[in-house]
């Protein structure tokens, strides 16, 4: 399996010449032409995380694709066929297992509301938590930890990679980041998967990952 990043918080996986998309949004380019798409997950409804653009772009050489969103994207993504999950929720979408879990966004500020987020745990090997710090309590084979965010202290990152111990981290949720915030950022998280027995792998965009 592989797992490509892309800008911001965008990951393709690659299983048995099959994709899975996670999070395709505004601050991550187009992916014109990309083809073999077995399914689609939107963790949550923010912009940074899905537009209709790139939903659409996707689409149209894989009109076949699943997408699996909260009812939060349900709801965004009117007019879309999207696939309401919720934690503790399992799907099959051809190569791909799915596993979800958690139900909200992390805090921003008590003046915004909260939104449904869905983590997710893929071929029971790269575990991703949207805009959230929940735990999959299972054994993480490689974690996509954020580095990013309004919501974001690097602290809490730190103290989420302790807890769900994974053999492999890379840094996603990046786009918010100076070059010289996101090295400091790597730095903490590359101390923190140390502490575990693991390694940080830092990713630039079309970077990858090999598993298995």
């Amino acid at each position: 399996m592989r797992i490509i990043k892309h800008e911001h918080a965008c990951l393709v996986v690659e299983h048995e010449g099959r994709k899975l998309v996670i999070d395709p949004g505004s601050f991550t380019p187009p992916l014109e032409g990309i083809g073999d798409v077995d399914a689609i997950v939107i963790t949550h409804e923010h912009a940074d995380h899905w537009t209709p653009e790139q939903l659409s772009g996707i689409l149209e050489g894989n009109p076949d694709a699943v997408i699996f969103g909260p009812a939060g994207v349900v709801k965004a993504a009117e007019g879309f066929p999207v696939r309401e999950v919720a934690e503790g929720d399992t799907a099959q979408a051809g190569t791909f297992s799915l596993r979800f879990f958690g139900k909200d966004h992390a805090v921003i500020h008590s003046s915004i509301p909260v939104i449904d987020n869905v983590g997710v745990l893929v071929n029971d090997t790269l575990y991703y938590g949207g805009d959230s710090y929940t735990q999959p309590g299972v054994e993480v084979e490689v974690l996509a930890a954020p580095v990013g965010a309004p919501w974001l202290k690097i602290g809490d990152v730190i103290d989420y990679v302790l807890a769900v111990k994974p053999k492999r981290v890379f840094g996603t949720h990046n786009a918010p980041l100076s070059p010289l915030g996101e090295n400091m950022a790597n730095a903490r998280l590359t101390w923190a998967a140390e502490q575990v027995g693991g390694e940080f792998v830092p990713l630039m965009p079309g970077e990858r990952i090999e598993v298995g």
